[in-house]
């Protein structure tokens, strides 16, 4: 099994661990478990950065035809950890409950009033 097709089936696992609970909770539970799961997923991204930081420091400085590029291993963690974020802590704010209308948009002026 090719790298491409090893990395296909350990996302196509992680979609299945995440959808089959998911899918027989009730809509409130299943949000809850899934931002559990996505919680979990997002630690582990922050440990694999942690090893590939580690990794760089210890790995052959020699000239060798091919080399691991661990420096675009963590641009893409970030990228994944930058979405995680985004969507368990979203940036915007929620949207408020709105103030009800009035409707009464005549002003009285109280002086012309109180005149005879």
């Amino acid at each position: 099994m090719g790298l491409t097709e090893h990395r296909a089936s350990t996302w196509l696992s992680l979609a299945a661990f995440l959808a089959v609970p998911c899918s027989a909770l009730s809509p409130a539970v299943a949000a809850d478990l899934e931002r559990e799961h996505l919680a979990v997923l997002a630690r582990q991204i922050d440990l694999a950065d942690r090893l590939a930081e580690q990794a760089t420091r210890t790995a052959p400085q020699e000239r060798a035809r091919y080399h691991f590029d661990y420096a675009q291993l963590r641009a893409d963690l970030q990228r994944v950890r930058t979405g995680l974020q985004d969507y368990l802590v979203p940036q915007r704010a929620q949207p408020r409950d709105p103030v009800p209308l009035t409707g009464d948009y005549v002003r009285r002026d109280e002086r012309r009033e109180a005149s005879p």
